[in-house]
């Protein structure tokens, strides 16, 4: 059989033939090569792709997604990455405070991206926000107005949102002077 280049070499597969259990189903028909069908499994974990997009030369898709999920289940996968782990540490060549797989997944939402974000017809349009304070010292609205805005004289001593009442009086006014 002609391997692909991308396929598990002689040497890759010596290493671990002997940890992928042969097939004990009893169809009448032979069972499928461990060795395509492990080299199907890192097709689809290398491209990214869904299962219905596998290669055709790995046979259908769902024989392929059958061993990989008895495969994972049972533990195989596992220890073939655990006879690699062993053997490269044997070397030396893996450095235990690096060596990490992230199976994290974030999705983004297609706006992220630039696409328009759906808004439902019932909900409102904010109302613009106009820069008043830079309007009512005579600025112009610029990407800098805020920080050339000039404090406006107010004609008494409290500011608005600031009431009289709502202020708690400070402990020298509230009557307990020290003499």
């Amino acid at each position: 059989m002609d391997r692909h280049p991308d396929d598990l070499t002689d040497e890759q597969w010596d290493r671990i033939k002997h940890l992928i259990p042969p097939s004990t189903a009893r169809t009448g028909r032979p069972a499928n090569d461990r060795r395509l069908m492990l080299d199907g499994i890192f097709w689809i974990l290398s491209a990214g792709t869904r299962w219905r997009q596998l290669d055709s030369r790995f046979g259908p898709y769902q024989t392929v997604f059958g061993y990989f999920t008895r495969w994972r289940r049972d533990g195989v996968l596992a220890k073939v990455v655990e006879a690699l782990q062993v053997e490269l540490d044997k070397k030396g060549l893996i450095d235990w405070d690096l060596w990490c797989v992230d199976g994290s997944n974030v999705r983004a939402s297609k706006s992220a991206a630039g696409a328009e974000k759906k808004v439902s017809a019932a909900s409102r349009p904010s109302r613009p926000t106009t820069p008043s304070v830079a309007v009512k010292v005579d600025l112009a609205p610029s990407s800098t107005w805020l920080l050339t805005a000039r404090e406006l004289p107010w004609p008494s001593s409290s500011r608005p949102g600031k009431s009289a009442k709502s202020r708690k009086p400070s402990r020298s006014s509230a009557g307990h002077s020290r003499r």
